[in-house]
């Protein structure tokens, strides 16, 4: 039988198995199958690892149901409204592709007033940006900070909790580390956070598959300053400098430790940066 010989209602369920099929299909070619489940990528631009405040168990989760989770599908699609799912990765990206002369700065474990109002100053001097991976009891008791941060058009990424070793987890452990930022950065600022990285740059399969059933993708780093050994200023802006590149990632640390040497190579390797041509930004939902 030809489609227009068809009573109105198989035209329009072929019309709809139409629409489902193509939408799959581009779900499908989103995913990343660049490395192994579980795995930290590899190589010169591999996330290694990184410090952090080692603290006790996390608090439970709230009882309320936050309104960045996953409703479920109804019908031929997804309800109306529902927040985009990113696909489910295999790796973490490690730089943002397509951003020429753009560079990403990134800083852990924080928020932290002795060094992370330091940090807001300087960026804010250079009209630059920066994205600040807190840990959920770091920004519950610096709130204040984090509303900074969005004010100066900043991005707020999950670095858990306590910041644990994922690894060693159970998978509900994991996604209490998870939904317990999300909660209190969605509590304070009014919105959850859309990018997560693990502590120590260690991952696995859950990590990566509850961080995209919260809505956020997984983001590493290209250029480690190793800032948390505390190598000297000096050194830690020849890393940047030296790994400066479109697209570069950079992880350095506003907490966890000692953080004076950190905040001193910010304020001279950043006004290099910009004299050089380079913007520094932040990416976009789902870049």
């Amino acid at each position: 039988m030809k489609t227009d010989q068809m009573p109105s209602g198989r035209r329009a369920l072929l019309r709809c198995a139409a629409v489902l099929g193509a939408a799959t299909t581009a779900r499908l070619l989103t995913a990343d199958t660049a490395a192994t489940p579980g795995r930290v990528a590899s190589g010169t631009g591999a996330a290694g690892p990184a410090a952090g405040p080692q603290t006790g168990r996390a608090p439970k989760s709230p009882a309320r149901a936050a309104a960045y989770r996953l409703r479920p599908m109804t019908g031929y699609g997804p309800e109306r409204g529902a927040p985009a799912r990113p696909p489910v990765r295999r790796a973490p990206i490690l730089r943002l592709p397509g951003r020429a002369r753009s560079m990403v700065l990134s800083f852990d474990d924080g928020p932290d007033p002795r060094y992370t109002t330091d940090i807001l100053r300087t960026l804010r001097r250079h009209d630059a940006r920066a994205m600040f991976f807190v840990c959920g009891e770091m920004a519950a008791a610096h709130p204040d900070l984090l509303r900074e941060m969005v004010d100066d058009g900043h991005v707020i990424g999950n670095h858990t909790w306590s910041h644990p070793l994922l690894p060693r987890l159970s998978r509900a452990s994991i996604r209490r580390q998870m939904e317990r930022t999300c909660d209190i950065v969605d509590a304070t600022v009014g919105r959850p956070p859309q990018w997560f990285r693990a502590p120590y740059g260690a991952w696995n399969r859950a990590a990566f598959e509850l961080g995209a059933e919260l809505g956020m993708e997984p983001l590493a780093w290209t250029v480690d300053t190793l800032d948390w050994r505390t190598p000297g200023t000096g050194t830690i802006v020849r890393r940047v400098l030296g790994g400066a590149g479109p697209g570069v990632v950079v992880l350095s640390h506003d907490a966890g430790g000692d953080r004076s040497q950190s905040v001193q190579a910010l304020r001279t390797y950043l006004p290099e940066l910009v004299d050089a041509g380079y913007r520094l930004t932040v990416p976009g939902q789902h870049t």
